[in-house]
């Protein structure tokens, strides 16, 4: 298999390493790779920070594996491979009753990816995560063995896979529950919210299974959280195939994210709603994936690229914190056009998966001097509230303060000292957290 050269990068473009990767195309030649030269397997590379790189070392691209191996019509069941990406299983079987029961905010995804991230959708708070709808994982280990994993077979290890970041091993095939849908549309209710505190009141309050909150992060004062506040149901109606995306054939050199065009698209986005609210019947891939029209869409923030940090704060600090947290990001003046707001359920289904009650909010920082000291000071905020940082878009947390977010790291690293003991499988990620707990 031949192994090419690149400087690789991940969705946010901040940062890249130079590798040597591999796309093997039959499950055959994979294990022929990982018995000569054992790797890291990544997916779409649409994690945003260092989560699918590796300086100086091997990647095993997944996504050219990516067939579907079974399909039980009565049960919604379905196999796929690693790099079966989560638009196929949407648009293949959408049509026939059955979706995916939690989706991403971008249907491009693998389905190793989505498990290795545990991901988590608009309807987090009625659903919970990617995970808990995996009955089974076939994973290619360390030693070079395939072993079935579940709740009942390998159960620890199929805990630290689900939400591991890749770093038990080779995700090869996954057999997961869908969901009955009762068509492709959703009815979308978009209303305009004042300020943060009636946007807390309006996921409180809202009973629709799809709910998404738009902040603009360069509001202050009577207006600091205003936003636009979208509900969605889904509904009958045809799926409707994605149009080719459009393409943006060069970087923008950041200037459509500059702060005065970043405000001006925010007051025009906000006028778009209504303040009583206003329903209209859309695709359902309007709601779950609206920036997936416009492929490369990271190229909007030039070549020097962006973060994107994501935080959950828990229901018992979220009202004190989440101000803190935003007041932080207007005041930088580095945010992007569009900052996310959601409510999360309890559900995860890893020892590392990222969900807890609560409110998650999601920024992209631009890619700059003072972006670092943002980020750290936003983390360290969350670690006193009690909060965690999704490690899928992370690319400046620390080892400590990864120690206060996440409980059940300790039982995360036992698992790998048995699964991975010569560490085949760290990414920088790993190494820059000691996500495996084997550094000094």
């Amino acid at each position: 298999m031949a192994w090419k050269a690149a400087e690789h990068t991940a969705w946010g473009r901040a940062l890249r390493s130079p590798s040597r990767i591999a796309r093997p195309e039959r499950q055959s030649v994979l294990h022929d790779i990982m018995a000569s030269t054992p790797a890291p397997a990544i997916g779409a590379a649409r994690s945003y920070g260092d989560a699918a790189l590796n300086d100086g070392g091997h990647l095993i691209d997944m996504t050219r594996l990516d067939r579907l191996l079974e399909f039980n019509a009565e049960t919604g069941r379905v196999r796929a491979e690693a790099g079966v990406r989560l638009s196929d299983l949407l648009q293949i079987f959408g049509p026939q009753g059955w979706m995916p029961a939690v989706l991403p905010g971008t249907a491009f995804v693998t389905v190793g990816g989505a498990i290795a991230s545990d991901v988590h959708g608009k309807n987090h708070h009625e659903r919970g995560s990617f995970g808990q709808y995996v009955a089974s994982i076939e994973l290619l280990d360390a030693n070079g063995q395939v072993l079935t994993l579940s709740e009942v077979e390998n159960p620890t290890l199929f805990r630290a896979t689900i939400g591991g970041m890749g770093q038990t091993g080779v995700i090869l095939s996954a057999e997961l529950r869908l969901m009955r849908c009762p068509g492709g549309k959703v009815r979308l209710t978009r209303t305009r919210i004042p300020d943060l505190e009636a946007f807390l009141d309006a996921f409180e309050t809202s009973t629709a299974p799809y709910s998404v909150g738009w902040i603009d992060a360069t509001a202050r004062g009577a207006k600091f959280g205003r936003g636009v506040f979208e509900e969605g149901t889904l509904v009958e109606g045809t799926f409707r195939a994605p149009k080719a995306p459009r393409r943006l054939p060069f970087y923008m050199g950041g200037l459509l994210v500059s702060r005065p065009v970043v405000k001006t698209f925010n007051a025009a986005y906000l006028r778009r709603a209504s303040l009583k609210g206003r329903s209209r019947i859309r695709p359902v891939q309007d709601m779950l994936f609206p920036l997936d029209g416009i492929a490369q869409w990271n190229r909007l923030y030039g070549r020097r690229g962006f973060h994107q940090f994501q935080c959950v704060l828990p229901q018992t600090t979220a009202e004190i914190t989440l101000p803190r947290v935003l007041e932080a990001v207007v005041n930088s003046g580095q945010a992007s056009p569009l900052s996310v707001l959601k409510k999360l359920g309890s559900g995860r289904a890893g020892y590392m998966s990222f969900p807890m009650a609560g409110v998650t909010l999601a920024v992209d920082i631009r890619a700059g001097r003072g972006a670092l000291p943002l980020l750290h000071r936003l983390n360290t905020l969350v670690a006193e509230a009690g909060g965690r940082v999704y490690l899928a878009k992370d690319s400046a947390l620390t080892p400590d303060l990864l120690a206060a977010m996440y409980p059940d790291l300790d039982r995360f690293r036992d698992v790998l000292a048995k699964a991975d003991p010569k560490g085949v499988f760290r990414t920088d990620l790993a190494r820059r957290l000691n996500l495996c707990g084997d550094l000094p």
